[in-house]
């Protein structure tokens, strides 16, 4: 609307100069810490102590095309003999007691897609010190994968389709209500690391299904398992920075911290069929739905 105004042409220069001269570089304002995630499957697949692993005898495994994932913790650790707790954290999720247990509360979670920041935080407000070690609690993930069932309209053939999993790989979580694609699941309780929820549609059909894998058997990389162990149960994944990261207090830029998961076959099932085919229809279920592998990648502005 103001473009109807009329100034001296003395005064319009005076103006132009001084707005020119006030404007300020908006990243130089309050430089933050920012983390994104990305997926991806090409990345190295590593077992619980951080190196390559090979998929166990009698299981099959798939890359899954991932939608979203969360985290409820982030912490900086300066050397490999720091105890998990007393680096930098950085970001704490809330918890609620259910039980007598802590449990994450999912509806307070974040989800984020690839390339999606999911955490930042003024550089101000990170303790000052050089860092080698990123840890960060996952969550909860949602991805599709690819899978075969027997024609119910003829049995002697197959089928392949497409299904959603929502994989909940905190240490507990309190759910009331969770959506996989489509459909809402209501749980209204806690559930242990590895519940899951499936669904698909398949001849017009849309089928869920919900299940649990066993204890200790959601995959948790931490390369510094023997100076730095994490509790049982946690999902918490460690990977070491390319190079030291240094925080001063007094950067002036956004630093930018890409997160990047392996999700190199990171949906694995016990084989029913030895086919390597996922086939929930003749009692193939889910056994690992862990990540394998994180590689931060620091970038400074």
């Amino acid at each position: 609307m103001f473009r109807h105004l009329l100034f001296p042409a003395g005064l319009s220069v005076f103006l132009g100069f001084t707005f020119t001269s006030c404007k300020k570089d908006p990243k130089t304002d309050n430089p933050k810490l920012r983390f994104v995630f990305e997926f991806d499957s090409t990345l190295q697949r590593l077992n619980n102590f951080g190196m390559p692993s090979s998929i166990p005898s009698g299981h099959a495994a798939q890359s899954p095309a991932f939608n979203v994932m969360s985290a409820h913790y982030i912490e900086l650790a300066p050397g490999p003999l720091t105890p998990l707790g007393q680096g930098a954290i950085l970001y704490h999720a809330p918890e609620v007691s259910v039980g007598g247990e802590q449990a994450i509360e999912f509806d307070k979670c974040k989800p984020v897609a690839h390339g999606e920041e999911f955490f930042s935080i003024l550089l101000r407000q990170v303790p000052a010190g050089t860092y080698e070690w990123l840890r960060v609690s996952l969550a909860y993930q949602n991805y599709d994968i690819k899978f075969k069932f027997k024609n119910p309209l003829d049995t002697t053939t197959t089928l392949t389709a497409v299904g959603t999993v929502a994989s909940f790989i905190g240490f507990n979580t309190y759910i009331t209500s969770y959506k996989i694609k489509t459909q809402n699941i209501t749980v209204n309780g806690a559930r242990k690391q590895g519940y899951w929820g499936f669904e698909t549609t398949v001849l017009g059909f849309t089928a869920t299904a919900t299940g649990q894998a066993p204890p200790g058997a959601t995959t948790v990389p931490n390369p510094l398992f023997a100076t730095s162990p994490i509790p049982a149960g946690s999902c918490v994944v460690t990977a070491a920075f390319p190079e030291p990261l240094t925080i001063t207090g007094q950067e002036q830029n956004d630093i930018l911290v890409k997160v990047r998961i392996s999700i190199n076959k990171s949906f694995e099932w016990q084989e029913v069929d030895a086919d390597g085919w996922y086939q929930p229809d003749i009692g193939e279920v889910p056994v690992d739905m862990g990540v394998r592998g994180m590689y931060p990648v620091v970038i400074k502005n």
